[in-house]
């Protein structure tokens, strides 16, 4: 990750309650109030502990009287009591290492009062290493929603010191593996057949392990290559426990968080993250998008078989590629070395990418939520392929009129009918002001605006967005977003995630190919 910043120079803007935990230097007077705040993440952890180790303890007792009582009863609490105490091992461990990543932020803003700044930064840079490499194996060793969130972070270097990106970009497709046991044993159980039965081969090593799921390879009867998908046993649960945590980690870090709409994010992402775990909702999901995309030469979606499918199995058509960091690393490196198709075709790639997420949010009306690059495939022949819509987000015709209509108005700068749509939309500022509103708009759309005058599009280079991010949260501060809509939550996940890729690799896309097209198809079935 050469391009990006490097983690001294990475300044987030302070919240009006505390300063960042990733800001270098902190006032004496700061420090008692994040000693505070770091008091109120211990207590978040010990609540989710006690409250499990409670629980733990009436199962105990019922499993004591069912003994007395009934065998059969006596077997469900000392079930339920097994799944306890590893929900509470889960909890503790999970617990702690969170405890120890905010603790860490926070007494470094306490020992930044009494040094100077250049001491203060290496220490910082120090501490980022450390939090990086506790947070990934977090990941590693728990997976569940915890992966998840690893991954999702490891896929912003727009927003994250370069040292937590490229200690978490391993996440992307190197979970740890189900052993192939337990996979065959699942897959039998769901489809109701012999493994032979079901595949004419099957390998037996994933082809990736994510943190719902692992693939394999297999082919089928008829002679077609498939992947299947096949669910971690037990992760349902784990997934509600990590929610847990992550949400009790995020109240005790909120003082020293940007003020805005937390509610919503966090509904939204444990709704979606839920959904991952239903693979019959998945298999529509897939289809739909395959259909989509069907008469589109250069984006697809990987055809589901619905006959080697359930709610823990999902069978798909081999798709062509391979994963398109990978590719587009490789195309980066000729074009360096004076390579301009190399160059043409690194600015293909990802307006392909971007051409699919603007048709999918404001033509299909339904969208994949989940653009790491390990669920992004590339080939020179055949394109992009989008994978995974376990994590997809639906939008119904009138909310994808607003949004359409709002690039619009930001395109032709009608400040009226801009504020009147993100109104529409759900946005609202304390002070119901749309001053801060225009502002995130600006900072959005402003590519789209610019390509509009020029022709070509180009991202903003790290150290201006660095620059901007102030400006924003400055403007935030002085006047929060205190309410988003939901459908946002996900739609500024997918395009955070591309703008970081786009960050990185600086290509210029040609938006008349690109993204006019689908704006005047949008345009024309909206009317």
């Amino acid at each position: 990750m050469d391009t990006q910043p490097s983690s001294q120079t990475f300044t987030p803007p302070r919240s009006t309650q505390a300063k960042s935990p990733f800001t270098s230097a902190s006032p004496q007077a700061a420090a008692a109030q994040e000693l505070r705040a770091w008091l109120q993440v211990v207590d978040a952890v010990l609540r989710v502990i006690e409250q499990t180790a409670w629980e733990a303890r009436g199962l105990a007792s019922e499993w004591a009287r069912a003994a007395r009582e009934d065998v059969l009863a006596m077997q469900q609490r000392r079930d339920e009591l097994g799944q306890l105490h590893a929900r509470l091992a889960r909890a503790t461990q999970c617990g702690w290492v969170l405890t120890k990543i905010a603790s860490g932020y926070r007494f470094h803003l306490t020992r930044s009062a009494f040094t100077t700044r250049a001491s203060a930064a290496r220490s910082l840079a120090k501490l980022h290493g450390k939090n990086a490499v506790r947070f990934r194996d977090l990941c590693m060793e728990q997976g569940g929603a915890f992966l998840k969130v690893g991954q999702l972070l490891s896929a912003r270097p727009d927003l994250l010191p370069s040292v937590w990106v490229d200690t978490l970009s391993c996440l992307q497709d190197a979970a740890p593996p189900v052993p192939s046991e337990a996979v065959v044993e699942l897959i039998e159980r769901e489809l109701g057949a012999p493994l032979e039965t079901l595949f004419a081969s099957f390998e037996r090593e994933p082809l990736a392990a994510a943190s719902i799921g692992q693939v394999h390879r297999a082919v089928l009867h008829d002679g077609r290559a498939v992947a299947v998908k096949v669910q971690r046993p037990g992760v349902d649960e784990t997934v509600e426990l990590d929610m847990d945590l992550l949400v009790m980690f995020l109240d005790g870090m909120k003082a020293m968080l940007p003020p805005t709409d937390y509610d919503t994010i966090i509904g939204e992402v444990r709704a979606l993250i839920r959904g991952e775990l239903d693979y019959a909702a998945e298999l529509a999901h897939t289809q739909r998008a395959a259909e989509f995309f069907a008469t589109d030469p250069r984006i697809s979606a990987p055809r589901p078989v619905a006959s080697h499918s359930s709610a823990r199995v999902l069978t798909t058509e081999m798709a062509p590629g391979i994963k398109l960091t990978t590719a587009l690393d490789a195309l980066r490196a000729r074009a360096v070395s004076g390579d301009s198709a190399a160059e043409s075709e690194l600015a293909e790639a990802l307006g392909l990418l971007l051409q699919a997420y603007v048709r999918q949010i404001l033509v299909a009306g339904h969208f994949q939520a989940d653009p790491h690059p390990g669920n992004l495939l590339y080939d020179s022949e055949h394109g992009l392929t989008l994978l995974d819509f376990g994590c997809s987000k639906g939008l119904d015709a009138d909310t994808r009129r607003a949004y359409l209509k709002l690039v619009q108005a930001f395109v032709v700068s009608d400040r009226e009918t801009l504020v009147t749509q993100l109104q529409l939309l759900g946005f609202r500022t304390r002070s119901g002001s749309a001053d801060t509103l225009l502002v995130f708009a600006d900072t959005l759309l402003k590519e789209f605006r610019d390509a509009q005058a020029s022709g070509s599009l180009r991202f903003r280079r790290p150290e201006d967005l660095l620059e901007e991010a102030k400006r924003v949260l400055a403007v935030a501060e002085a006047d929060p977003v205190e309410r988003i809509p939901e459908e946002f939550v996900m739609i500024a996940r997918v395009f955070g995630t591309i703008g970081g890729l786009f960050t990185h690799y600086e290509p210029e896309i040609d938006f008349a190919r690109h993204v006019l097209p689908t704006l005047m198809v949008a345009m024309a079935e909206s009317n």
